[in-house]
């Protein structure tokens, strides 16, 4: 992981001297990550900035508070570690300006997701200094995913896979969804931890699965991302798991969907579900190096045209160490597909306080086509009890 990461910011730094970019100030933890091969966790919500400078002819400095420091420091392949204290001198303003060095003429930072309390800053203490937005310039190496990437989010696949086996044996009548909820936190866990060791790098990797759980049942499964409540299951209910903020390793981020039914299912939702699974599937048939990625939206809104149905879904996203990144599977996006590009790919249809089917899977662009990442049965899924 973290060859891995000096590799490419070495190939950030010589595409910046390309540009003429002098200096860039990373505060985006999956961009950091990235970059650095660390994350923390205790962060800008704390009122804890943690920032990467990258200069295009320098080491990388990390700025870091003092009480992550050590752990950095043993994460990190990055030499130059700066640490910074809530009280006294020693802050995060004076460590910022010693790294960005003295009088800059440009600044570039990520504009979409810098926080306000770091913008403000330098807005402040660099007057008339421009901040220009290098996101494109990072954006465009992530999006192809090199073959150690790859093997990371299949991993993330088969630890969803655990996840989704484990959400529906949940499933009968009079069980909770929280009770689901905890079925799949334990079985990811798991399967996780088997991938990880006590040594080295590996042993600042957490296993365990997080977040509150994204699921609907009953009635309640049209509104998309409620979460994991105390209600009972009932015979006959469309039951919806999204693990799109829990399937993810390493901090490699997944999307992986899939609708059951308990015990039966009426005409109308296996009607709304096939449909759902038809539209993605043609979707993720026409995924092949070379298309556009709104083609391959246009692909699943040919099939919801078709059988009468209108959706405000997107059809995909780009994946990786952030939930979402570029290119989007949307009409409007041109972006060419690359291999090594990797996706999540979804169907959904809702119709308000009825019902809902919805599926989702991840993909990586392969040179003949794509290859799924996640894996469970593509069908009508109907539980036994």
């Amino acid at each position: 992981m973290l060859e891995e990461a000096k590799t490419r910011t070495l190939t950030l730094q010589a595409n910046m001297k390309e540009l003429g970019i002098r200096c860039a100030v990373f505060t985006d933890e999956s961009s950091i990550a990235y970059l650095a091969g660390f994350w923390g966790y205790l962060g800008i919500e704390f009122g804890r900035p943690t920032m990467l400078v990258v200069k295009a002819d320098e080491a990388p400095v990390i700025i870091t508070p003092l009480m992550e420091s050590e752990m950095v420091g043993a994460m990190t392949w990055v030499e130059d570690v700066r640490i910074w204290e809530d009280i006294g001198q020693r802050t995060w303003a004076r460590a910022l300006a010693t790294a960005i060095g003295e009088a800059p003429t440009e600044i570039w930072v990520e504009r979409s997701s810098i926080p306000a309390i770091i913008r403000n800053h330098l807005d402040e203490t660099y007057p008339g200094v421009p901040t220009k937005d290098i996101s494109s310039v990072l954006g465009a190496m992530r999006m192809i995913k090199s073959p150690f990437e790859i093997e990371v989010m299949k991993e993330a696949g088969q630890i969803a896979g655990e996840m989704m086996a484990a959400a529906h044996s949940s499933l009968r009548e009079g069980a909770r969804e929280y009770e689901s909820a905890l079925a799949v936190i334990d079985a990811g866990t798991r399967r996780a931890a088997s991938f990880l060791t006590e040594k080295g790098w590996d042993r600042f990797v957490s296993p365990m699965i997080h977040n509150l759980q994204i699921l609907q049942s009953g009635q309640d499964t049209s509104m998309v991302h409620r979460r994991a409540s105390v209600r009972h299951y009932r015979r006959g209910d469309p039951v919806y798991f999204c693990f799109c903020n829990m399937a993810q390793f390493k901090q490699y981020k997944l999307g992986f969907d899939r609708m059951f039914h308990v015990g039966e299912v009426n005409d109308e939702s296996a009607q709304i579900q096939q449909a759902a699974i038809d539209a993605q599937q043609a979707a993720i048939a026409a995924i092949r190096p070379g298309i556009e990625a709104q083609d391959v939206a246009a692909a699943a809104n040919e099939v919801y045209a078709s059988r009468g149905y209108e959706t405000g879904y997107r059809t995909g996203r780009s994946i990786g160490l952030a939930y979402l990144e570029a290119p989007e599977l949307k009409t409007g996006d041109k972006t060419i597909l690359q291999p090594g590009m990797t996706f999540a790919v979804d169907g959904g249809i809702s119709i308000d306080g009825v019902t809902a089917g919805r599926i989702g899977d991840s993909i990586v662009v392969t040179d003949t086509g794509f290859e799924y990442i996640t894996n469970y049965p593509r069908e009508l899924l109907v539980t036994e009890n």
